[in-house]
């Protein structure tokens, strides 16, 4: 259960008891008080405490917050014998309470997701054996085993073996990239099908997805300068609301429940809960989007933002590939390649094995056989009798003239010829398109497309997104 929840769900059930008792059960009382009445106030009377207490708290550290005007409502209901209108504001309150506190643990949630992925443990080399230790433990220098499909604990360089690392959590790549010696490697990157080994260059607290979670920590911890809003104006407020309850008693004759009218209207319950339930909330619909935001002041200044950067792949495009071309060498042709380099390919996980077979026609994958997968360089496989290799130009026709394709591509070779290369692209997002030409209606003077990918596929997306040429930023 949540911190506040207990206390909405008291109020609620002291409600009902009280609708029961005064309405079914012909209004019984105890010393001349309904004993509704009785079980509202006592309750009534622990907030009031519970929230005074508070207040003072706040009142020592130099804040003066606007629950003065929710007691004094509590308190004056209660005087005058309104206790229904005192468990209104008991709803109210507890309300808020338990909606900012599930708000908060939604965003948490979010948190905790990303926490649970930090990396925990390590594969340590001491004298050629593995020892498991806290990624806590590690200190620069030290080598560490890297296995197939594990994680990279922290920052460091590759010193022995290649592989291909999957950075998709980080950068938003969704193609592996590959790594050899030399090579630095991010915690939190997933290792392909090789073991590898790396030496430490960083801290675990120094490392990259430790950063991002301290990152995502600072933004839970900060609270934004519109949540405030409400304290900013508490004493004015406050002394206005005290004001004209005190002239509206005046005016009805010192009628006291003139004044706890005026309070019961002044209570700030709504004001109170409007701003974090809409921060905290927008923080966790935005985390579910895989969007960290620094801090709550970021995310109200963000309405005055005029200049946006996007990166291109898993951002405005999806994280997935689809051919773009099949160029056939000559004595081959598309069919042929293609089917051949699909069927090589088939039993593949790599997000460009995978494009290739999806874009295939089923009939025309064939079966393997003798497959081989080199990491880092491709596959190769008999297919129908013939030696077929996908991969690196490098791995597949190693004396042949460089290619400047200015795309992502495979190569294909079959018994040793050369036979051509296909080409892929990222699929723009459905709502890129829509997103960008909003955010431009909405004020945006510069949208700019940030990328690693050759610039002229920069532009080809760019292009399809709404985003001017001038706005790309490629390598």
């Amino acid at each position: 259960m949540l911190k506040n929840q207990w206390k909405l769900y008291v109020v609620i059930l002291l409600g009902i008891i009280g609708v029961i008792l005064d309405f079914l059960c012909g209004k019984p009382t105890i010393a001349n008080l309904p004993i509704a009445e009785i079980l509202i106030d006592i309750f009534g009377i622990y907030q009031a405490i519970t929230m005074a207490i508070e207040m003072i708290g706040d009142i020592r550290k130099g804040r003066w917050g606007v629950d003065i005007l929710a007691i004094i409502a509590i308190a004056s209901t209660m005087a005058i014998g309104d206790y229904w209108a005192a468990w209104m504001i008991l709803v109210m309150f507890t309300g808020g309470e338990s909606l900012e506190d599930y708000a908060t643990s939604q965003a948490d949630k979010e948190l905790r997701s990303l926490l649970n992925n930090n990396p925990r443990r390590a594969n340590k080399l001491v004298d050629g054996k593995v020892t498991e230790v806290n990624v806590d433990d590690l200190q620069v220098g030290d080598t560490v085993l890297i296995k197939p499909a594990g994680q990279v604990p922290v920052d460091g360089t590759l010193i022995k073996g290649e592989s291909s690392f999957d950075q998709s959590s980080l950068t938003g790549e969704s193609v592996p990239v590959n790594r050899k010696p030399g090579d630095d490697l991010m915690s939190g990157s997933i290792n392909g099908d090789t073991a590898v080994e790396m030496k430490v260059t960083k801290l675990a607290k120094d490392s990259e997805y430790q950063s991002i979670v301290a990152l995502v920590k600072s933004a839970e911890a900060q609270p934004a300068k519109f949540v405030k809003m409400a304290d900013r104006y508490a004493v004015p407020f406050t002394i206005v609301s005290l004001i004209i309850g005190f002239v509206a008693m005046a005016m009805g004759g010192w009628n006291f429940t003139r004044f706890a009218e005026v309070m019961v209207v002044a209570s700030p319950c709504p004001l109170l809960i409007a701003a974090p339930v809409a921060l905290v909330s927008g923080m966790s619909s935005m985390s579910r989007h895989h969007i960290i935001v620094k801090s709550g002041p970021t995310l109200e200044k963000l309405s005055r933002a005029k200049t946006f950067a996007f990166d291109k792949t898993g951002t405005l495009t999806q994280n997935k590939l689809e051919v773009n071309e099949i160029v056939p060498a000559e004595g081959f042709n598309k069919k042929e390649i293609q089917s051949l380099a699909a069927s090589v390919e088939q039993q593949s996980s790599h997000i460009i094995a995978t494009s290739l077979v999806e874009s295939t026609p089923k009939e025309a994958i064939q079966a393997v056989t003798d497959l081989k997968e080199i990491t880092a360089q491709g596959v190769e496989g008999l297919v129908d009798g013939k030696l077929v290799k996908v991969g690196k130009l490098s791995f597949v026709a190693p004396e042949h003239d460089k290619i400047n394709v200015g795309a992502t591509a495979i190569y294909i070779s079959i018994d040793g010829k050369f036979a051509g290369y296909a080409t892929f692209k990222d699929q723009i997002r459905p709502e890129t398109k829509e997103t960008i030409a909003k955010l431009r209606r909405q004020g945006a003077e510069q949208i700019m497309m940030l990328t690693g990918d050759h610039k002229n596929v920069a532009e080809q997306i760019a292009q399809e997104a709404g985003i001017n040429d001038s706005e790309v930023r490629a390598s």
